[in-house]
């Protein structure tokens, strides 16, 4: 099947304009928000593209691969799509259309345990590849009721998240009544009014819904309820007794993603967790903290050869996302970047969005004469480069 290009939309910054006039301003900015003043948010792609790269013009140069091996599986490129709650209320059936894109392209798709597709149902359109990401539960009883359905259905890898102990304090969000579950508010409805062509599209598909939690949830709960429901299981800090725990109980690949410190990384291993992804939650936890690119730096020459470091948070580009593989990432993963290709393209906008992040990874790859993706970090021109 030929992969879908439109050349109206030649970047991500294009499907993001597109993409702003078709959402209503509430959903635009719970996709783009971060937490407190955003500065995190901003950092994160700032700091990737101050990584400079050598290209080599001299010598034979047998051409580009870009298939990256992880975990046993080859993939077609080395990025893939991160987990995204809520993605149903960005646009209808987003969750669907990035996983069938995914497995169209070869790529890992990650669904959230907030998502609005089920554990089923995406196994089903990604014939039993996509990872699963474990927000984890109060209750042991929970936990193991997801995680036999992840088994069940087949999915390689689990990815439990580390940088949620308590949820962002996202002003955007509080403003617009979206802390969790949405709320439909007087302005919010003013502005989907704004927005026919989002509005007709969801009163098409129904009501979004946590549709992997909908049999745990209470009937009849309002707005409000739910989300103190939600709060309520999931609150809590990853440790390593819960991350043992998990290591014991699933016996697939197992990943931690939101790890940033060395210590952390450290004990993880000691686990034996099989991969970090490094990542600040897309600048929505801390914004006092790190860009994503520099603990990434620091930890790939500690533990490069010890682990698969992978990195989330701040990638837009195929030189953005180059630049990560050149700084000591395996592999890369993008979510905003594709939910603003679905938001402005409906469903051809994940074929789309991954048809234009290969073709400029490639042209940087061809540029560098770089021929497999795990020779990035030969072309990063400073001193900061992994061994």
């Amino acid at each position: 099947m030929e992969d879908h290009f439109d050349p109206r939309f030649p970047s991500i910054e294009h499907l993001r304009e597109r993409a702003a006039r078709r959402l209503p301003r509430f959903v635009l900015e719970y996709l783009e928000g971060g937490c407190n003043s955003e500065i995190n948010l901003r950092r994160n792609t700032d700091e990737i593209r101050e990584v400079r790269l050598m290209p080599r013009y001299l010598g034979e140069f047998k051409g580009a691969d870009l298939k990256t091996e992880l975990f046993g599986e080859t993939y077609e490129v080395p990025f893939g799509v991160s987990p995204i709650g809520l993605q149903g209320m960005i646009w209808p059936r987003a969750t669907q259309i990035l996983a069938e894109a995914a497995t169209k392209h070869g790529l890992p798709f990650i669904l959230s345990t907030v998502a609005t597709a089920s554990i089923e149902t995406v196994a089903e359109i990604t014939g039993g590849k996509a990872w699963f990401q474990l927000y984890h539960p109060v209750e042991e009883d929970l936990r193991n009721k997801l995680l036999d359905r992840v088994e069940a259905a087949g999915l390689p890898v689990l990815v439990i998240l580390a940088d949620t102990p308590v949820f962002g304090y996202r002003p955007r969000e509080i403003r617009n009544g979206l802390a969790m579950p949405p709320k439909m508010t007087l302005r919010n409805i003013a502005q989907m009014m704004t927005r026919p062509h989002w509005s007709l599209a969801q009163l098409g598909n129904g009501v979004p819904e946590f549709a992997t939690l909908k049999p745990y949830l209470p009937d009849g709960l309002d707005m409000k309820h739910l989300g103190l429901f939600m709060n309520r299981t999931f609150s809590g800090r990853l440790n390593p007794a819960r991350l043992a725990s998990l290591r014991d109980r699933w016996k697939g690949k197992l990943v931690v993603k939101g790890l940033v410190s060395e210590e952390d990384v450290e004990t993880a291993l000691g686990i034996g967790v099989d991969g970090i992804i490094v990542s600040n939650h897309g600048g929505r936890q801390l914004d006092a903290g790190e860009s994503t690119i520099a603990p990434l730096t620091r930890l790939a020459r500690r533990f490069g050869d010890r682990t698969t470091l992978m990195l989330d948070s701040g990638l837009r580009s195929g030189p953005d996302i180059a630049c990560a593989l050149a700084s000591g990432a395996r592999f890369g993963f993008l979510g905003r970047s594709f939910m603003y290709g679905v938001a402005a393209l409906g469903e051809k906008g994940g074929d789309h969005t991954m048809t234009m992040l290969k073709r400029q990874l490639r042209q940087v790859m061809e540029q560098l004469a770089c021929e497999r993706t795990g020779d990035f970090p030969r072309h990063r021109v400073d001193g900061a480069k992994p061994d």
